[in-house]
Formats: C-alpha cells, structure tokens, sequence
C-alpha cells in the first residue's frame, strides 16, 4: 500500500473531532452530497428499469407455463420458478459479493455505482417476477376466457388483458421494487456501492460525522416518498375502474 493510499484510508477511518466543521461547512455535504444523491437516483433508475423488463417476462412465462395458464407446461414452470426461488433467497449482501466475477466481466469493475447497477438487477428480477406473476393471476379468468371466445391469439391476451387489467396492480410494484432497490443500493453502500449509502458509511459511520449520516438518510426518505406519490398518481390514473 502507497504512502498516498495510507494517507487516504486513515483519513476515512479517523473519527470526527470537536473542532471539524459541520453542516454547510462540511466538505463532505458541500462537495459529495448531491453528487451521491444522483448517484443514487441513477442506481435505482438502471436497476428499476431493467429489473422491470427481466421480471415481467419471467412473470409472464410463469403464469402462462403454469397450472390453468394459456400453455402449461410443468417443466418449464418448476424450472423458472426453482431458479427464481433460488436467487430470491439470496441475501443482498452475500449476493452482490458472489457476483463480483459477473460484474467485472459486464462493467470491467466490481465498485462503483455503475457497477452495483449489475446485481442489483439480477438479485431484484425474480423478486419483482414473483409481483408480476401475483398481479396478473389475480386479472379476473372469465375477461381471459372471453377474450379466447373472440378468437384473441396467446400474445393478444397477455398484452391486451393480462397486463392491461393489472396495470394498476403492476405500478405498484414497479414502486415497491424501485423503493426496495433504494435500500439495497445504500446497502451496497458497505462494498463500495456508491451513492448515498457509501457516504453514510465513509462518513457518517466510519468518521462518526453525525450531519453526513442526518443528511443521507433525511434523503433517502425524501426520495422513497416522492418515489411512492408518483407510482400513486400513476396507479390512479391507469385504473379504467375507478372511472
């Protein structure tokens, strides 16, 4: 270890003393904190949007290779869902560290924001695949069984009905994930993760900086929030049944 690498590990680990400066005198929130918010924000935005893509598939295919799906097929259901079952139980520490290989051979590194996007997709997909799969069998069988009446082809009545009737449904776990995300994103914080959850262990942890840690978590309650009014609003105004 560099004498430039001691110097910089010792100043993350020395306790705050009576006489460092606080609040909008703190280095630490003046110069880092908006950039570990955006950071942040580009972590669960990344991970949400393709967490979304992966999931409802795998959803999908659940529901329809399923008993009383639009092709059942037994194997295949107990395949996806064994393996969807598997990376579920995965703690998300343990799993972020696991696919240290993964992300560095996706992202050429295994720190960093850029680089937690990958388990966090990985580790969330089947989470929010079991959502998607909850969602769409709750979609009422006869709107499906008329649908087959009138001739409607498999990929019509996935598009058209399942996921259209549980849109609502669907937004709010879209939300649950997203604001699920953000709490593992500040818990890869404690790997190097970046964004918020780095700062409030660099500082607010490991310097006993208590502004840093008031501050980050302040925002991160602020961004769960603004994150749960929007899915509201949107579950709201897709909702065909409270016209």
């Amino acid at each position: 270890m560099t004498a430039a690498h001691t110097a910089a590990y010792a100043l993350v680990l020395l306790p705050a003393g009576k006489g460092d400066p606080t609040w909008f005198d703190n280095p630490a929130l003046t110069d880092k904190f908006v950039p570990a918010i955006f950071e942040t924000l580009m972590m669960t935005g990344l991970s949400t949007i393709f967490a979304v893509i992966i999931g409802t598939l795998l959803g999908l295919l659940l529901v329809q290779t399923g008993k009383g799906g639009l092709t059942p097929n037994k194997g295949v259901y107990q395949a996806v869902s064994f393996v969807v079952n598997i990376v579920r139980s995965l703690p998300f520490i343990i799993g972020i560290i696991m696919l240290i290989p993964v992300t560095k051979m996706i992202v050429g590194k295994s720190t960093g924001s850029l680089a937690t996007v990958v388990p966090l997709v990985i580790l969330s997909a089947p989470f929010f695949a079991r959502l998607v799969e909850t969602n769409l069998l709750a979609v009422d069988p006869g709107k499906i069984e008329a649908a087959q009446m009138m001739g409607a082809s498999n990929r019509q009545i996935r598009w058209g009905v399942l996921i259209r009737e549980a849109m609502p449904a669907l937004i709010q776990s879209v939300t649950t994930l997203a604001i699920t995300l953000i709490g593992y994103s500040a818990m890869a914080g404690a790997v190097g993760g970046g964004g918020l959850g780095q700062m409030a262990i660099n500082y607010g942890y490991n310097r006993w900086q208590d502004d840093v840690m008031i501050s980050t978590v302040v925002a991160i309650i602020i961004i769960v929030q603004i994150i749960q009014l929007i899915g509201d609003i949107l579950s709201r105004l897709v909702d065909h049944r409270a016209r």
